[in-house]
């Protein structure tokens, strides 16, 4: 089918199909609010670059169908054709490759970028042509040159010739054949553009033959897709191909939400148009995810959103919390959903309108309570507003006001957080404390690649945060402060152990990073093998505990003898303790083993990194070069660079 014919299809699918879009007033994306106006605000959608861009932003965080998703995207780039200036992040230039039509999923994720403040432009390959896209050197794709690659291989493709009647031998060798094609593809994307790949699970659209033990019947189609699904999980593993799970997320919403077959047999659209939201959900996720753009912390409520009614009223005895209650189970069941999610590095916070001191006696003394003081990472209880509260807590924490969720059962604070902190996501969970956990989990805010040790270790780390700052307010001067830290910074070159924090920390750290250049575990692997090129990854330790990997420096010699310093970033944890002088060291030190003559650093602003704008020329370098949007080229002489005294120990690790 030719790509006019398949717009046809979709457009006659639209219209004739009222079964599979009768209910386009319906969404899935019931996490997000409602916008009253929503209609009007569209039509009046600014006309300059910057005003559109929040307003659009704005429009895609309400809770829209397939209908108003298109109208929104539509309306977007009639007022952006292009990405605007100075957007928070870099644009994402994604191809969407596969075997069904796909036309009607490109507005959902766009839009779906928008939702996470990410300008998304789009390539759909030729129906069917993946390979062909993939392999021919002048083909469009080539020519787009995509910075993310997603491949959506429909079940009908992938388990063709497999039939009931194979045997178990013939089985094995299909599948072997299918996960060697899916392979191939991510060969091919890898070797050509260097960029992550997304790779679409295999949606269960076939029919049972053997009913409940359909595992038995090696040729069924349907038992043959859930079988290549775990395959392909394996083989993403290995060959770092992240996953969008449309199977899974069929399982929890049920398949005639995701496909309809008449749809399927009239313009072979595997995936529903009402599905569509959610899939570009999905996509826009793991793009944020990538970019290190999901969120950080869960900020809660108390009263009515951890127990059941109000501590300073009900007492200790009189709030429902645990066993022999129906909503007292749900309310603890939230609970340990949000341990969980701290288990593996969500930050947890506490905004609350309360007594301080009512407010910790649950945490300290109830015996159903799941979440105890020390899983907590900020506690703000008093009677501020939340907004200005919530304020406090990003800037106690050290992380940006976009990195926070705020769950609240009461819907004025929530309407009130939306207005004077739209940044901050405030998910729509009503009154029902048995839906909290399922509606925070479907919003895929905290969105994640991997789980690294440090992430595990997250909440202690900012617990010593606390010890530390209370010890410098003890101290009678800073010497003595860092001093008494007695701080141990523990460096390596990159190496495979720490490659996922190592490009974790590179796509997520935005303030204190010079560049803001990303990379993927392809490229980090490539300054690994290059013997011309500087990798450190540093971990701090003191007193108080282990800071985790806290900084990653990346530097590469240059024809004359210059180490250009590609990517310095840090953790904004560890500011004002010696860290960054002390890095500078390391990096002459290594530098010189590369015989490098002189250290060239770079910095390049975007709209959150101003705080290191004078971070060369504050450790001694040169300013050479000054360009119109601010940024700086600086240079340091290792022949007269002396190193500076810190009360940091330096190790190899």
């Amino acid at each position: 089918m030719v790509s006019a014919d398949r717009n046809l299809a979709i457009a006659a699918a639209n219209s004739a199909s009222p079964k599979a879009l009768d209910d386009t007033i319906l969404t899935d994306l019931l996490w997000l609010p409602e916008i009253r106006d929503w209609r009007q605000r569209l039509r009046s959608l600014p006309n300059h670059a910057d005003g559109a861009w929040a307003e659009a932003v704005a429009l895609a965080n309400a809770r829209v169908n397939f209908v108003l998703t298109n109208a929104l995207d539509e309306a977007v780039r009639r007022v952006l054709p292009q990405a605007p200036g100075n957007l928070p992040t870099k644009p994402v230039r994604l191809a969407l490759l596969g075997s069904a039509t796909l036309a009607h999923l490109m507005p959902a994720i766009r839009v779906a970028g928008l939702r996470r403040g990410i300008w998304v432009d789009t390539h759909l390959g030729e129906f069917g042509q993946y390979q062909q896209d993939l392999s021919e050197p002048d083909s469009g794709l080539a020519a787009f040159q995509p910075t993310a690659i997603l491949l959506s291989l429909d079940a009908h493709h992938l388990t063709a010739g497999v039939t009931a009647g194979m045997s178990a031998r013939d089985a094995d060798a299909a599948l072997d054949d299918a996960t060697a094609r899916v392979r191939d593809a991510w060969r091919l994307a890898k070797e050509r553009f260097h960029c992550p790949i997304l790779q679409q699970t295999v949606l269960p659209v076939h029919h049972p033959l053997l009913g409940s033990n359909e595992h038995r019947l090696p040729g069924s189609r349907a038992h043959f897709a859930s079988r290549l699904n775990a395959v392909l999980r394996e083989a993403a593993e290995e060959d770092g191909v992240d996953l969008l799970d449309v199977d899974e997320r069929a399982a929890r919403d049920g398949l005639a939400k995701w496909h309809d077959a008449g749809l399927w047999h009239r313009s072979k659209q595997e995936i529903l148009p009402n599905a569509a939201p959610m899939y570009g959900d999905l996509v826009g996720r793991w793009l944020a995810a990538r970019q290190g753009r999901s969120f950080k912390c869960l900020v809660l409520d108390l009263d009515n959103t951890l127990w059941g009614g109000v501590i300073g009223d009900d007492g200790l005895e009189g709030i429902v919390l645990g066993q022999g209650s129906p909503m007292g189970e749900a309310f603890v069941a939230f609970q340990d959903h949000a341990r969980e999610l701290s288990r593996r590095g969500v930050i947890l916070a506490v905004c609350s309108k309360n007594d301080e001191a009512n407010a910790l006696e649950p945490f300290d003394r109830h015996p159903d309570m799941v979440l105890r003081r020390h899983d907590i990472a900020s506690f703000v209880a008093n009677w501020t507003d939340k907004a200005a509260n919530i304020r406090t807590i990003a800037a106690e924490l050290n992380i940006g006001l976009d990195s926070l969720v705020f769950v609240d059962d009461n819907p004025m604070e929530r309407d009130l957080v939306r207005q004077e902190l739209p940044m901050v996501a405030v998910p729509e969970v009503g009154d029902d404390p048995t839906h909290y956990a399922r509606i925070v989990a479907d919003a895929g805010y905290f969105e994640g690649l991997s789980v690294t040790e440090e992430d595990r270790e997250r909440t202690s780390q900012y617990q010593g945060n606390k010890a530390r700052e209370a010890q410098k307010a003890s101290a009678t001067d800073l010497p003595s402060y860092l001093r008494g830290l007695e701080m141990q910074l523990v460096w390596k070159r990159f190496d495979r152990i720490g490659l996922q924090r190592i490009v974790q920390l590179i796509n997520k750290s935005n303030q204190f990073n010079l560049t803001t250049r990303r990379y993927t575990e392809e490229s980090v692997l490539a300054v690994m093998n290059d013997p011309e090129a500087l990798g450190l990854q540093l971990r701090l330790l003191d007193r108080f505990g282990d800071n985790g990997v806290i900084a990653i420096v990346i530097g590469r010699l240059q024809p004359d003898c210059d180490l250009l310093i590609d990517t310095w970033l840090m953790s904004c944890r560890v500011l004002g303790r010696q860290v960054e002088p002390t890095t500078l060291n390391l990096i002459a030190q290594e530098a010189r083993k590369l015989r490098a003559r002189r250290l060239v650093g770079e910095y390049i602003p975007t709209k959150k990194n101003g705080m290191v704008k004078d971070h060369y020329a504050k450790l001694g370098f040169t300013v050479m070069q000054v360009d119109e949007n601010g940024g700086n080229r600086s240079i340091l002489d290792l022949a007269s660079f002396t190193s500076a005294d810190t009360f940091i120990h330096v190790t190899e690790g």
